[in-house]
């Protein structure tokens, strides 16, 4: 695809011209341009529920000056357009002076190609394939009553421009498919779910293997929570499996690493850089450079490379998740984490892939150790307070465990605590890490984006948990 400077009607020198006179006396700022497709189809009860796609484009300005930043966005990728957007922020001045901040360092690095995931398979062959994973999941189970299955693609190809002729272009692929299936027997009903993506082809995720092992995967947990019994509350030791209940490390600590939190100190972290945050042996990552990862870049959104960035090591708190404006008002570096929703919404420091790594116990031996306890091997919902740090998440399947040994699966538990209290409670870590399957999505301020979460088995002592069980 040409570059998306050359959709204006003027050349990109009377474009870079327009950029320099409306913020090069800033302190910093940029032109994001964007172009992007997308398709979504969700086949419902034995049929082709919704099936939409979409393509748009269109550009923002931004002007920073300190704390203060000036945006403006269109659909317009015209002179026009440009001259409104420039009139509009160009009453930020720079608050140093007018030195404008130097450009990100340029990367050699480019995790995808060219190529568009959407239109391939043809869309007649998406519909035969949800249609063969419908009957699949009937076939299974007679107590199977409901079946959802999705299907979505976006590709976007953006490109940042800075005063002084600076311009990066990043190419995103991103796939999805999930599954969805309820299971009953007499009154009682209870639902599973399997989802898996990444930045990639739909090839590898439109496999046999791959969708009927989603299904059998939706289906299992259906069946699993149908013959759950209500989860005991109280004070004990809980045990999390590897992958995707590292959603829970996203949300209690990773939101709370962010740098605009830090920075205005209404973090539960603010202010303890270099102390003891973690139980020794904890160590926090998180890094937008793996290859096909749901929250992988080559470029944030305002042109710094991605990075594998370390937050927390061996228990002590030693890096924040930094944009440009954040790591400069800090006197820290930018960490490639300014991210934004699409060209209509600013820049601000967001997680990619966050993920505690590997440690040395297996995980038999961590769930050994456990006398009384829970198994939580999947989150569904949750919310947390980032100024207290204090969190719930509800356990979408988990087991409890006796005498070292897993047993009979729990409906309705809940994980309650606080994030930097509960890093603490860690005293045994796996040496399993795994990244989650491709489904994470994360809200900030009113943008959705994107990311990774994974960690190993770990063991945290006496959590408190919720449920229904007398």
């Amino acid at each position: 695809m040409d570059s998306l400077l050359n959709q204006f009607d003027i050349d990109r020198a009377a474009i870079e011209r327009m950029l320099n006179d409306a913020i090069g006396s800033a302190d910093d700022g940029e032109l994001f341009a964007e172009y992007y497709e997308s398709e979504g189809l969700v086949f419902d009860n034995g049929r082709l529920k919704t099936g939409n796609f979409n393509t748009g484009q269109g550009f923002g300005l931004r002007s920073v000056a300190g704390e203060v930043a000036a945006y403006a966005h269109s659909g317009d990728l015209s002179k026009a357009g440009l001259k409104r957007a420039c009139d509009a922020v160009q009453t930020i001045k720079g608050g140093r002076g007018g030195n404008f901040a130097a450009g990100p360092q340029g990367t050699n690095h480019k995790l995808y190609g060219e190529e568009n995931p959407i239109g391939a398979p043809e869309f007649e062959d998406k519909v035969k394939l949800l249609e063969k994973m419908d009957a699949h999941a009937r076939n299974l189970d007679e107590r199977v009553r409901q079946v959802t299955i999705s299907l979505a693609a976006t590709w976007q190809v953006v490109e940042i421009l800075r005063p002084g002729g600076d311009l990066v272009r990043d190419i995103r692929p991103l796939v999805r498919a999930s599954v969805g299936i309820v299971a009953g027997e007499g009154e009682r009903q209870e639902s599973g779910m399997y989802g898996f993506g990444g930045r990639k082809s739909y090839d590898e995720f439109l496999s046999e293997d791959s969708w009927q092992h989603a299904v059998d995967e939706a289906l299992r947990q259906a069946l699993v929570n149908l013959d759950a019994k209500p989860a005991p509350a109280g004070t004990m030791d809980v045990v999390l499996g590897a992958g995707w209940p590292g959603v829970m490390l996203h949300e209690a600590v990773g939101h709370g690493l962010e740098g605009d939190f830090n920075r205005k100190k209404t973090s539960a972290f603010s202010e303890l850089m270099g102390k003891q945050v973690a139980s020794k042996g904890v160590t926090v990552v998180d890094n937008g450079t793996l290859e096909e990862r749901r929250g992988s870049l080559s470029v944030d959104d305002e042109g710094t490379p991605t990075n594998e960035t370390i937050l927390i090591e061996d228990g002590i708190l030693v890096g924040y998740m930094q944009d440009r404006q954040n790591a400069r008002l800090m006197g820290m570096e930018p960490t490639g984490n300014g991210r934004r929703q699409s060209y209509a919404h600013s820049p601000m420091p967001r997680m990619t892939n966050t993920y505690m790594q590997s440690g040395d116990h297996q995980p038999d031996e961590i769930i050994a150790s456990v006398k009384d306890g829970i198994y939580a091997v999947s989150f569904g919902g949750g919310q947390v307070d980032i100024t207290s740090g204090k969190f719930v998440f509800d356990c979408t399947e988990a087991y409890e465990i006796k005498n070292g040994k897993i047993g009979a699966p729990l409906k309705g538990a809940n994980l309650i605590g606080n994030g930097p209290e509960a890093m603490q409670r860690i005293s045994m870590i796996g040496n399993d890490m795994a990244l989650d399957t491709g489904i994470g999505s994360c809200g900030k301020n009113g943008q959705t984006l994107p990311v990774g979460v994974g960690q190993p088995t770990i063991r945290m002592d006496q959590m408190t948990v919720g449920g229904t069980g007398v």
